[in-house]
């Protein structure tokens, strides 16, 4: 668990970057597997997702605890997980890697939506793809899914820490996604990264610029010459960005 908080401020700037920067960035201090593979976009819309962990942890099924009767069960935990993940938070899912059994579909996706949630994460796969696609709130998973979770996967603990496609969280990290697919950043590193990720945006929109203009990327891409870094201060100028 964490005391952080995820301020308008960081969120607002991490909708404007990307994974490929903010792995970089934590390339640079040593964090290499924060990408959750093999996860995609339901429906990619154009607009990153951004907000701290709730997470729900799957287990292998044992078929005399899973009937298809517990959804009667009002503490069920994939229904309470999509009842009290707090509103402008993303439900990320362990669902073991494995598609073959849904961890949701677009009914509990809908509620989350409506209840103002920011995201779902899962590395299995949802059922009712189709509608959770046409959803405004982003969500992420492995593939579409078509059988109820009890065929392979228990619901069991809720906002512990998770691995999703290979990847650790911990409740409180923050999640962002975009179209290739969804980073981990973890808590008490947000903001720095939120204002590192910005500066690199900016100067990788600039050396396109320039690739698209026929530069040469040697001595540009990294800045390595002082003509590099002086255009680079010139185009920020005059750009102001």
């Amino acid at each position: 668990m964490t005391d952080y908080v995820l301020s308008d401020s960081t969120r607002a700037k991490l909708m404007k970057v990307s994974t490929a920067s903010v792995a970089t960035a934590l390339y640079k201090r040593g964090l290499r597997n924060q990408f959750i593979q093999n996860v995609h976009p339901v429906a990619w819309k154009g607009v990153n997702m951004v907000g701290q962990a709730f997470t729900l942890r799957y287990i292998p099924a044992r078929e005399d605890r899973n009937a298809i009767t517990v959804f009667r069960n009002a503490d069920h935990p994939q229904r309470v997980a999509v009842e009290t993940c707090p509103a402008g938070h993303v439900l990320v899912m362990d669902s073991r890697k494995d598609a073959r059994a849904a961890s949701a579909g677009s009914i509990l996706v809908t509620r989350l939506a409506m209840r103002g949630c920011a995201g779902v994460v899962s590395d299995g796969g949802f059922r009712d793809a189709e509608g959770i696609g046409k959803l405004d709130m982003p969500a992420y998973h492995q593939r579409p899914s078509a059988p109820t979770n009890l065929t392979l996967h228990e619901a069991l603990d809720i906002n512990v820490p998770i691995s999703c496609g290979d990847a650790p969280v911990f409740p409180g990290d923050v999640m962002l996604g975009d179209g290739d697919g969804v980073m981990v950043i973890p808590a008490h590193l947000a903001d720095e990264i939120a204002d590192e990720c910005i500066g690199m945006e900016s100067f990788e929109d600039f050396v396109l610029e320039q690739v698209v203009a026929g530069a040469a990327v040697i001595g540009l891409y990294p800045p390595t010459t002082d003509k590099a870094q002086s255009d680079y201060e010139e185009w920020k100028d005059r750009t102001q960005r």
